[in-house]
């Protein structure tokens, strides 16, 4: 019986929740435990895919083209697992089902309500999902996550709410958990416990008691041991029962902090998981995991060189916008041992005309690309602050300063190449301009033109590298030497393939392409100390101790070249794809609903679960 560990938040809502549940699940792994997670969103969007990034941050993409909430790159990330799009729950897809049965008359003409079923439908959906395997073992999950967007009491989760109140009774006291996580504010350093007090009497109203309160503090200070007994006395829970969570100096470290309060042992006598049968080579992996987490948290520790990197986007406004772009920075610069330094830069702000209307924005921005040790151009829509984009990658390219471009970054470099030296300074892309007469960039013809969502080429696809690149190429060297790769994609946009001749004769080579050889998809310029471009998000896929290989060569170039080839040699030994072995399948099959997620016994097709 698949054990449930539901995570919710009160007060506010953006302090962690996802952060907590990954650190619970990740703790839980290293005892040899089988992980998955699901992600409730209370919002109507069947999917975050049309989302803006400032309105709900980064739109994280999985090897099946879902397009889903960052927080399960978090859950991918921390527990090594490849989830699918029904791990991230929202009322548009349940409304959507509910609605989809009551058209076809599978309710045999009852009156269809919220409860029970609405609420069925969340408990079947989380109950179907739990049981889809997620790892290399190719089994039944042991333990859920199932984090609760949002905070008790909105009106938008409170069909999720009730659900989960019934779901304890469902599946058994003994197989129901609930960590409830609460901001406890420092008003002048004095912990206020009133909040915490509020959210969980509201809990409590609802029909659901937490196991566990999580008290997160926006300080460098831990709980104090008089505020963990006040919330003990008033939030009618034991003392072990509650635990804080504050600001430590990397997230990496949360699981830590949370292991050296006893939240392991709690929840194993709680969940009486010592039931649980777990083969010793799981006991064996969950200990190495432990101890390679430990190392890399301690060694980042001691980290005393900085690199520092100049992010030039068009969302820095909100950090969330490149959630899993930061992260693969963090695990690049883990693995060369540096301090990561990020510098933001609004692309806006490097343009001609923003030196008229803000000088100092400009100076302030042209000072972080100049000074930086490389420059990163990622994905993003539209043509707001493009041309600075353009500047930065003129001033990486002709300087020798690392440059990694994804996506729309690997775009604006053939357009920079073809303005600057193929000298055509009208070369754009039909996305900034529909009826430009020197696209160097195009529609992609599959693509709809009347539906936004989940319409873009999305999820895990082959790359090909070119015959001869083994033997130069950084970029083919960094994924092992392999000759074909996969990445997950999310694009509407491509290289015009009547131009790829004439950009390939001037020197810019596409060192990787599509199986059928029509679509480029890596650019690497040869005798550049590091230039890359990638049409696909490599992002979506880097692990803590497993860090993405364009972005670990790109960190290492940044830190020196000694550094880069270092972690040449390293990933020609060491590097092992993220994917399951079964995901790693031609277009073709993908095409035909080949199954994207691990196991024998259920497979995913076109997104949804079935018993095979």
């Amino acid at each position: 019986m698949t054990k449930y560990i539901v995570v919710s938040g009160g007060v506010v809502s953006g302090i962690g929740k996802g952060v907590i549940a990954s650190s619970t699940g990740l703790l839980l792994k290293t005892t040899g435990l089988k992980v998955t997670a699901i992600k409730i969103d209370p919002y109507m969007n069947i999917d975050a895919g049309t989302m803006r990034p400032q309105e709900h941050g980064e739109v994280y993409v999985l090897n099946d083209g879902g397009e889903v909430d960052l927080d399960l790159g978090n859950y991918e990330r921390y527990l090594n697992v490849t989830l699918s799009r029904d791990n991230n729950i929202t009322t548009g897809k349940i409304y959507k089902e509910v609605i989809e049965k009551e058209r076809k008359g599978d309710y045999l003409g009852k009156t269809v309500q919220i409860v029970p079923h609405v609420t069925n439908e969340i408990q079947d959906w989380i109950e179907r999902v739990s049981k889809i395997p997620v790892d290399e073992t190719g089994e039944e999950p042991d333990i859920c996550i199932v984090e609760l967007g949002g905070t008790v009491g909105d009106i938008e989760s409170a069909p999720f709410v009730e659900a989960m109140r019934q779901f304890q009774f469902r599946v058994g006291h003994e197989n129901f958990a609930l960590i409830h996580v609460s901001l406890v504010p420092d008003m002048h350093g004095e912990q206020k416990t009133k909040p915490t007090q509020t959210t969980v009497h509201s809990l409590r109203g609802l029909g659901l008691l937490p196991d566990l309160i999580a008290c997160r503090l926006l300080v460098p200070q831990p709980l104090r041991p008089d505020t963990k007994s006040k919330i003990s006395m008033f939030c009618h829970v034991a003392a072990e029962q509650v635990f804080g969570v504050h600001d430590v100096s990397s997230v990496y470290h949360v699981p830590l902090l949370l292991q050296s309060q006893g939240i392991v042992e709690y929840l194993t006598k709680r969940l009486n998981l010592e039931s649980v049968r777990v083969a010793d080579e799981l006991v064996d992996g969950g200990l190495s995991l432990s101890k390679r987490w430990r190392k890399m948290t301690s060694q980042s520790e001691r980290a005393f060189d900085t690199v520092n990197i100049a992010l030039v986007g068009k969302y820095t406004d909100l950090k969330d916008s490149y959630m899993s772009v930061t992260k693969s920075l963090e695990h690049s610069a883990f693995r060369v041992n540096r301090k990561l330094t990020v510098h933001w830069v609004e692309s806006s702000d490097l343009e001609a005309e923003t030196q008229e209307s803000a000088p100092a924005r400009y100076h302030d921005a042209w000072r972080a690309v100049v000074g930086a040790g490389g420059i990163l151009v990622p994905g993003g829509f539209g043509n707001r602050g493009i041309e600075g984009m353009l500047l930065a990658i003129k001033y990486a390219r002709e300087q020798g300063i690392p440059y990694l471009g994804i996506c729309l970054g690997f775009q604006l470099a053939v357009i920079e190449w073809s303005r600057n030296v193929l000298n055509i300074p009208d070369a754009t892309s039909t996305e900034f301009d529909l009826d430009t007469k020197s696209p160097a960039i195009i529609f992609m013809p599959e693509i709809s033109k009347t539906h936004m969502g989940g319409t873009m080429r999305l999820g895990l696809r082959p790359t090909v590298f070119e015959e001869g690149t083994e033997t130069w190429s950084k970029a083919r060297k960094l994924y092992g030497g392999a000759g074909k790769i996969w990445e997950r994609h999310r694009h509407r946009y491509e290289v015009n393939p009547d131009w790829v001749e004439k950009l390939s004769a001037s020197g810019l080579p596409f060192v990787g392409k599509d199986e059928k050889g029509e679509r480029m998809q890596v650019l690497e310029l040869r005798d550049h100390t590091f230039f890359l471009g990638l049409q696909a998000h490599p992002e979506f896929c880097t692990r803590p101790l497993n860090p993405s290989p364009p972005f670990l060569g790109f960190v290492a170039a940044a830190s020196g070249s000694g550094v880069l080839q270092e972690q040449i040699e390293h990933q020609l030994q060491h590097f092992v794809p993220p994917h399951p072995e079964d995901s790693m399948v031609g277009e073709a099959e993908l095409r035909n609903g080949h199954p994207v997620a691990y196991g024998k016994d259920h497979v995913l097709i076109n997104g949804s679960a079935s018993a095979s």
